[in-house]
């Protein structure tokens, strides 16, 4: 079996052949991330395509610095936030498969800003309770 890069040791070989199930092949292009479509391509990437690792790293990269860009609008004084996960908190490859997931189920929003979906997902999945 072939070694899976560090970060996504922890992601689970089920959580991966889920990814790559419905997986189109990327270029280079999808990294500029036009929309949420080429965000779900690149997440989505098979492990056989020659820019597997680059992707998934490039996707996890890319949803993380969205999530605490979300965070820090949320994080002022008098400013209610508007995710608030579980207790434990889903693991970054967690949350990273369950947006595939999510975004898939909702096409409508394949050619929004991508950023714009990821915080969609992030409130409709775990809303506070304010």
């Amino acid at each position: 079996m072939r070694h899976l890069p560090r970060p996504l040791a922890r992601f689970g070989l089920s959580a991966l052949a889920c990814l790559s199930l419905q997986a189109q092949a990327v270029t280079p292009e999808h990294f500029v991330v036009h929309n949420t479509q080429d965000i779900i391509d690149v997440c989505s990437t098979a492990q056989a395509d020659p820019l597997y690792t680059a992707a998934i790293h490039f996707c996890q990269g890319y949803l993380v610095g969205a999530y605490h860009y979300q965070e820090a609008l949320f994080s002022g004084p008098g400013i209610k936030p508007v995710v608030c996960f579980s207790d434990p908190k889903p693991s970054r490859n967690e949350g990273v498969a369950k947006f595939i997931e999510w975004a898939k189920a909702h096409p409508e929003y394949a050619q929004d800003r991508a950023v714009e979906t990821f915080s969609k997902f992030l409130a409709e999945t775990w809303p506070c309770k304010n």
